[in-house]
Protein backbone atom coordinates (compact mmCIF):
# COMPACT_ATOMS: atom_id res chain seq x y z
CA UNK A 1 0.00 0.00 0.00
CA UNK A 2 2.80 2.56 0.90
CA UNK A 3 4.10 1.60 -2.79
CA UNK A 4 0.74 2.25 -4.16
CA UNK A 5 0.68 5.50 -2.56
CA UNK A 6 4.21 6.63 -3.50
CA UNK A 7 3.00 5.89 -7.09
CA UNK A 8 -0.25 8.38 -6.65
CA UNK A 9 1.84 10.86 -5.52
CA UNK A 10 4.30 11.09 -8.51
CA UNK A 11 2.38 10.00 -11.66
CA UNK A 12 0.12 13.04 -11.80
CA UNK A 13 3.16 15.29 -12.77
CA UNK A 14 3.76 13.22 -15.66
CA UNK A 15 1.88 15.14 -18.51
CA UNK A 16 0.18 11.88 -20.10
CA UNK A 17 0.71 8.13 -19.47
CA UNK A 18 0.90 5.68 -21.97
CA UNK A 19 -1.83 3.13 -22.22
CA UNK A 20 -1.07 -0.08 -20.96
CA UNK A 21 -1.85 -3.36 -22.96
CA UNK A 22 -1.37 -6.95 -22.32
CA UNK A 23 -0.61 -10.03 -24.39
CA UNK A 24 -3.73 -12.05 -25.14
CA UNK A 25 -1.94 -14.91 -22.77
CA UNK A 26 -1.14 -12.57 -19.98
CA UNK A 27 -1.02 -14.77 -16.41
CA UNK A 28 -2.57 -12.02 -14.61
CA UNK A 29 -6.34 -12.87 -13.53
CA UNK A 30 -8.58 -11.14 -15.66
CA UNK A 31 -9.85 -8.59 -13.40
CA UNK A 32 -6.30 -7.44 -12.74
CA UNK A 33 -5.15 -6.57 -16.45
CA UNK A 34 -5.01 -3.02 -16.58
CA UNK A 35 -6.40 -3.04 -19.94
CA UNK A 36 -9.64 -3.89 -18.27
CA UNK A 37 -9.84 -1.72 -15.75
CA UNK A 38 -12.93 1.20 -16.41
CA UNK A 39 -12.21 4.36 -17.48
CA UNK A 40 -12.72 5.95 -14.02
CA UNK A 41 -10.03 4.25 -12.58
CA UNK A 42 -7.11 5.92 -14.13
CA UNK A 43 -3.87 5.69 -13.32
CA UNK A 44 -3.01 9.59 -12.37
CA UNK A 45 -6.37 10.08 -9.55
CA UNK A 46 -7.19 7.07 -8.52
CA UNK A 47 -4.00 4.43 -7.55
CA UNK A 48 -4.74 4.31 -4.26
CA UNK A 49 -8.48 3.52 -5.31
CA UNK A 50 -6.89 0.42 -7.47
CA UNK A 51 -5.22 -0.90 -4.41
CA UNK A 52 -7.47 -1.06 -1.89
CA UNK A 53 -10.30 -2.45 -4.26
CA UNK A 54 -7.97 -5.18 -5.62
CA UNK A 55 -4.98 -5.85 -3.06
CA UNK A 56 -7.49 -5.60 0.16
CA UNK A 57 -7.61 -9.50 1.71
CA UNK A 58 -11.28 -9.11 2.73
CA UNK A 59 -13.81 -10.22 0.14
CA UNK A 60 -16.68 -8.66 2.17
CA UNK A 61 -17.87 -4.53 2.67
CA UNK A 62 -20.33 -3.62 5.09
CA UNK A 63 -23.30 -2.55 3.41
CA UNK A 64 -25.30 0.67 4.85
CA UNK A 65 -28.54 2.51 4.07
CA UNK A 66 -31.38 0.81 1.17
CA UNK A 67 -28.71 -1.27 0.19
CA UNK A 68 -28.90 -2.71 3.58
CA UNK A 69 -31.81 -4.33 3.11
CA UNK A 70 -30.91 -7.10 0.76
CA UNK A 71 -27.47 -7.84 2.00
CA UNK A 72 -26.95 -11.06 3.36
CA UNK A 73 -24.30 -12.66 5.98
CA UNK A 74 -25.89 -9.93 8.55
CA UNK A 75 -25.22 -6.89 6.32
CA UNK A 76 -22.05 -7.80 4.35
CA UNK A 77 -22.65 -7.82 0.76
CA UNK A 78 -19.80 -10.26 -1.48
CA UNK A 79 -18.12 -8.67 -3.98
CA UNK A 80 -17.43 -10.14 -7.43
CA UNK A 81 -19.38 -12.26 -9.63
CA UNK A 82 -17.37 -15.37 -9.15
CA UNK A 83 -17.16 -15.20 -5.64
CA UNK A 84 -21.29 -14.75 -5.55
CA UNK A 85 -21.67 -17.94 -7.45
CA UNK A 86 -19.36 -19.80 -5.81
CA UNK A 87 -21.36 -18.65 -2.54
CA UNK A 88 -24.47 -19.57 -3.70
CA UNK A 89 -22.88 -23.21 -4.84
CA UNK A 90 -21.83 -24.21 -1.43
CA UNK A 91 -24.74 -23.20 0.33
CA UNK A 92 -27.18 -24.76 -2.07
CA UNK A 93 -25.30 -28.06 -1.63
CA UNK A 94 -25.04 -27.43 1.92
CA UNK A 95 -28.78 -27.13 3.11
CA UNK A 96 -29.09 -30.51 0.37
CA UNK A 97 -27.46 -31.99 2.82
CA UNK A 98 -29.21 -30.71 5.61
CA UNK A 99 -32.52 -31.48 4.51
CA UNK A 100 -31.31 -35.00 3.39
CA UNK A 101 -29.75 -35.63 7.10
CA UNK A 102 -32.92 -34.50 8.73
CA UNK A 103 -35.50 -37.04 7.06
CA UNK A 104 -32.90 -39.45 7.05
CA UNK A 105 -33.04 -38.93 10.90
CA UNK A 106 -36.53 -39.31 11.98
CA UNK A 107 -36.48 -42.29 9.36
CA UNK A 108 -34.51 -43.81 11.63
CA UNK A 109 -35.94 -42.69 14.74
CA UNK A 110 -39.40 -44.19 13.30
CA UNK A 111 -37.61 -47.66 12.42
CA UNK A 112 -36.34 -47.95 15.24
CA UNK A 113 -39.67 -47.29 17.28
CA UNK A 114 -38.22 -44.29 19.04
CA UNK A 115 -40.53 -42.24 17.74
CA UNK A 116 -44.12 -42.11 16.36
CA UNK A 117 -44.11 -42.55 12.54
CA UNK A 118 -47.23 -39.98 12.21
CA UNK A 119 -45.06 -37.59 14.92
CA UNK A 120 -41.86 -38.07 12.32
CA UNK A 121 -43.91 -37.39 9.53
CA UNK A 122 -45.11 -34.14 11.18
CA UNK A 123 -41.75 -32.89 12.58
CA UNK A 124 -40.16 -33.42 9.24
CA UNK A 125 -43.32 -30.87 8.16
CA UNK A 126 -42.68 -28.71 10.62
CA UNK A 127 -38.58 -28.41 10.32
CA UNK A 128 -37.75 -28.57 6.68
CA UNK A 129 -39.41 -25.62 5.65
CA UNK A 130 -38.55 -23.75 8.30
CA UNK A 131 -34.63 -24.80 8.66
CA UNK A 132 -34.53 -23.98 5.14
CA UNK A 133 -35.85 -20.75 5.37
CA UNK A 134 -33.36 -19.92 7.82
CA UNK A 135 -30.60 -20.84 5.68
CA UNK A 136 -31.56 -17.67 3.22
CA UNK A 137 -29.46 -15.60 4.56
CA UNK A 138 -25.92 -17.89 4.02
CA UNK A 139 -26.98 -16.91 0.20
CA UNK A 140 -25.45 -13.80 -1.44
CA UNK A 141 -27.00 -10.56 -2.40
CA UNK A 142 -26.50 -11.49 -6.19
CA UNK A 143 -29.50 -11.80 -7.94
CA UNK A 144 -29.71 -15.15 -9.04
CA UNK A 145 -29.28 -16.28 -5.32
CA UNK A 146 -33.03 -16.91 -4.70
CA UNK A 147 -33.11 -19.43 -7.47
CA UNK A 148 -29.76 -20.78 -6.32
CA UNK A 149 -31.46 -20.87 -2.98
CA UNK A 150 -35.32 -22.96 -4.49
CA UNK A 151 -32.72 -25.28 -6.06
CA UNK A 152 -33.25 -27.47 -2.74
CA UNK A 153 -37.06 -27.47 -2.67
CA UNK A 154 -36.79 -27.97 -6.46
CA UNK A 155 -34.54 -31.28 -5.94
CA UNK A 156 -36.93 -31.97 -3.33
CA UNK A 157 -39.92 -32.28 -5.58
CA UNK A 158 -38.28 -34.05 -8.22
CA UNK A 159 -37.89 -36.88 -5.94
CA UNK A 160 -40.83 -36.82 -4.85
CA UNK A 161 -42.05 -37.26 -8.20
CA UNK A 162 -39.48 -39.63 -9.39
CA UNK A 163 -40.84 -41.72 -5.96
CA UNK A 164 -43.88 -41.46 -6.32
CA UNK A 165 -44.52 -42.18 -10.40
CA UNK A 166 -43.06 -45.43 -9.09
CA UNK A 167 -39.67 -44.88 -11.24
CA UNK A 168 -37.76 -45.65 -7.99
CA UNK A 169 -38.15 -47.11 -4.39
CA UNK A 170 -37.55 -45.35 -1.18
CA UNK A 171 -39.21 -46.72 2.09
CA UNK A 172 -38.02 -44.78 4.15
CA UNK A 173 -38.88 -41.20 2.29
CA UNK A 174 -42.35 -42.96 2.14
CA UNK A 175 -42.81 -43.46 5.65
CA UNK A 176 -41.70 -40.22 6.49
CA UNK A 177 -43.69 -37.69 4.84
CA UNK A 178 -46.71 -39.53 3.92
CA UNK A 179 -50.15 -40.37 6.38
CA UNK A 180 -50.81 -44.22 4.71
CA UNK A 181 -47.66 -45.51 3.15
CA UNK A 182 -48.58 -45.08 -0.12
CA UNK A 183 -46.34 -43.83 -2.99
CA UNK A 184 -49.29 -41.86 -4.93
CA UNK A 185 -49.33 -39.85 -1.66
CA UNK A 186 -45.84 -38.28 -2.19
CA UNK A 187 -47.96 -36.78 -5.84
CA UNK A 188 -50.10 -34.53 -3.40
CA UNK A 189 -49.52 -32.98 -0.06
CA UNK A 190 -45.77 -33.42 0.11
CA UNK A 191 -45.32 -32.23 -3.55
CA UNK A 192 -47.50 -29.38 -2.57
CA UNK A 193 -45.71 -28.79 0.12
CA UNK A 194 -42.27 -28.30 -1.51
CA UNK A 195 -43.71 -26.15 -4.25
CA UNK A 196 -44.71 -23.35 -1.70
CA UNK A 197 -41.39 -23.37 -0.68
CA UNK A 198 -40.33 -22.94 -3.94
CA UNK A 199 -42.71 -20.06 -4.74
CA UNK A 200 -41.75 -18.33 -1.54
CA UNK A 201 -38.14 -17.96 -2.43
CA UNK A 202 -38.50 -16.96 -6.42
CA UNK A 203 -41.62 -14.18 -5.42
CA UNK A 204 -40.69 -13.52 -2.15
CA UNK A 205 -37.22 -14.16 -0.82
CA UNK A 206 -35.99 -12.08 2.26
CA UNK A 207 -36.93 -8.80 1.45
CA UNK A 208 -40.63 -9.11 2.38
CA UNK A 209 -42.87 -10.34 5.31
CA UNK A 210 -44.79 -12.11 2.74
CA UNK A 211 -43.14 -15.12 2.23
CA UNK A 212 -41.48 -15.47 5.85
CA UNK A 213 -45.32 -15.47 7.25
CA UNK A 214 -46.62 -17.87 4.67
CA UNK A 215 -43.98 -20.57 5.41
CA UNK A 216 -44.04 -19.86 9.09
CA UNK A 217 -47.86 -20.73 9.22
CA UNK A 218 -47.65 -23.61 6.59
CA UNK A 219 -45.28 -25.18 8.98
CA UNK A 220 -45.11 -24.09 12.44
CA UNK A 221 -49.08 -23.26 12.56
CA UNK A 222 -50.44 -26.40 10.09
CA UNK A 223 -48.18 -28.76 11.63
CA UNK A 224 -48.54 -28.26 15.12
CA UNK A 225 -52.30 -27.98 15.08
CA UNK A 226 -51.80 -31.80 13.67
CA UNK A 227 -50.13 -32.74 16.68
CA UNK A 228 -52.26 -30.98 19.17
CA UNK A 229 -55.27 -31.61 17.56
CA UNK A 230 -54.54 -35.57 17.80
CA UNK A 231 -53.36 -35.57 21.31
CA UNK A 232 -56.26 -32.98 22.91
CA UNK A 233 -58.67 -32.83 20.14
CA UNK A 234 -61.70 -34.34 22.00
CA UNK A 235 -63.84 -31.20 20.98
CA UNK A 236 -64.79 -31.21 17.57
CA UNK A 237 -65.37 -28.07 15.42
CA UNK A 238 -69.10 -27.92 14.61
CA UNK A 239 -68.86 -27.37 10.73
CA UNK A 240 -66.02 -29.91 10.83
CA UNK A 241 -65.89 -32.77 12.90
CA UNK A 242 -62.32 -33.66 11.60
CA UNK A 243 -60.82 -30.63 13.16
CA UNK A 244 -61.02 -29.28 16.83
CA UNK A 245 -60.61 -26.52 18.92
CA UNK A 246 -57.35 -27.24 20.17
CA UNK A 247 -55.83 -27.73 16.95
CA UNK A 248 -57.59 -24.58 15.58
CA UNK A 249 -56.13 -22.71 18.65
CA UNK A 250 -52.72 -23.87 18.60
CA UNK A 251 -52.16 -23.48 14.86
CA UNK A 252 -53.37 -19.60 15.94
CA UNK A 253 -50.89 -19.08 18.79
CA UNK A 254 -47.88 -21.17 17.11
CA UNK A 255 -48.35 -19.64 13.67
CA UNK A 256 -47.92 -16.53 15.22
CA UNK A 257 -45.16 -17.06 17.53
CA UNK A 258 -43.09 -18.87 14.80
CA UNK A 259 -43.95 -16.16 12.54
CA UNK A 260 -43.17 -13.11 14.68
CA UNK A 261 -39.87 -15.32 15.41
CA UNK A 262 -38.85 -15.42 12.04
CA UNK A 263 -39.77 -12.18 11.56
CA UNK A 264 -37.44 -10.79 14.00
CA UNK A 265 -33.99 -13.58 12.41
CA UNK A 266 -34.63 -11.35 9.19
CA UNK A 267 -35.18 -7.91 10.91
CA UNK A 268 -32.38 -8.24 13.26
CA UNK A 269 -30.15 -9.18 10.07
CA UNK A 270 -31.10 -6.25 8.65
CA UNK A 271 -33.15 -7.32 5.49
CA UNK A 272 -36.52 -5.39 6.77
CA UNK A 273 -37.46 -2.90 9.78
CA UNK A 274 -40.99 -3.40 11.02
CA UNK A 275 -43.32 -1.54 13.52
CA UNK A 276 -43.25 -4.74 16.03
CA UNK A 277 -46.99 -3.09 17.40
CA UNK A 278 -48.63 -3.18 13.93
CA UNK A 279 -46.72 -6.01 13.13
CA UNK A 280 -47.75 -8.20 15.85
CA UNK A 281 -51.43 -7.16 15.02
CA UNK A 282 -50.57 -7.67 10.96
CA UNK A 283 -49.52 -11.41 12.06
CA UNK A 284 -52.24 -12.41 14.08
CA UNK A 285 -54.86 -11.76 11.79
CA UNK A 286 -52.49 -13.63 9.37
CA UNK A 287 -52.63 -16.21 11.41
CA UNK A 288 -56.08 -15.72 12.46
CA UNK A 289 -57.53 -16.12 8.45
CA UNK A 290 -55.31 -18.82 8.06
CA UNK A 291 -56.41 -20.51 10.81
CA UNK A 292 -59.94 -20.47 9.62
CA UNK A 293 -59.04 -21.43 6.27
CA UNK A 294 -57.26 -24.61 7.77
CA UNK A 295 -60.84 -25.82 9.83
CA UNK A 296 -63.20 -25.08 7.00
CA UNK A 297 -64.01 -29.06 5.34
CA UNK A 298 -62.43 -28.70 2.19
CA UNK A 299 -59.36 -30.83 2.65
CA UNK A 300 -61.05 -33.41 0.25
CA UNK A 301 -61.17 -30.43 -2.45
CA UNK A 302 -57.73 -28.39 -1.96
CA UNK A 303 -55.00 -29.66 0.47
CA UNK A 304 -53.66 -27.77 3.44
CA UNK A 305 -50.69 -27.09 2.17
CA UNK A 306 -52.31 -24.93 -0.46
CA UNK A 307 -55.19 -23.23 0.92
CA UNK A 308 -53.36 -22.14 4.16
CA UNK A 309 -49.90 -20.63 1.93
CA UNK A 310 -52.26 -19.24 -0.47
CA UNK A 311 -54.62 -17.75 2.26
CA UNK A 312 -51.22 -16.65 4.20
CA UNK A 313 -49.63 -14.96 1.21
CA UNK A 314 -52.95 -12.73 0.16
CA UNK A 315 -53.79 -11.70 3.54
CA UNK A 316 -50.00 -10.80 4.49
CA UNK A 317 -49.79 -9.00 1.33
CA UNK A 318 -52.94 -6.59 1.69
CA UNK A 319 -51.69 -6.56 5.46
CA UNK A 320 -48.01 -5.46 4.77
CA UNK A 321 -48.46 -3.39 1.23
CA UNK A 322 -45.95 -5.84 -0.79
Amino acid sequence: MQACATMSRVLPTVAAVAPVTHHPHSVLPRHLRLSNLPPSLTATTHTRTFCGRFFSPFNFRPVSGPEKATAGLGGFDVIGDGGSMLQDAGATALVIAGAYTLVSTFNFLSERKLIEQNLSRKLVHILSGLLFMASWPIFSTSGWARYFASVVPLTNCLRLVIHGLSFATDEGLIKSVTREGRPEELLRGPLYYVLVLILSAVLFWRESPVGVISVAIMCGGDGIADIVGRRFGSTKIPYNKQKSWAGSLSMFVLGSLVSIGMLYYFSALGYFHLDWVSTVEKVALVSLVATMVESLPITGMVDDNISVPLASMIVASLAFGY
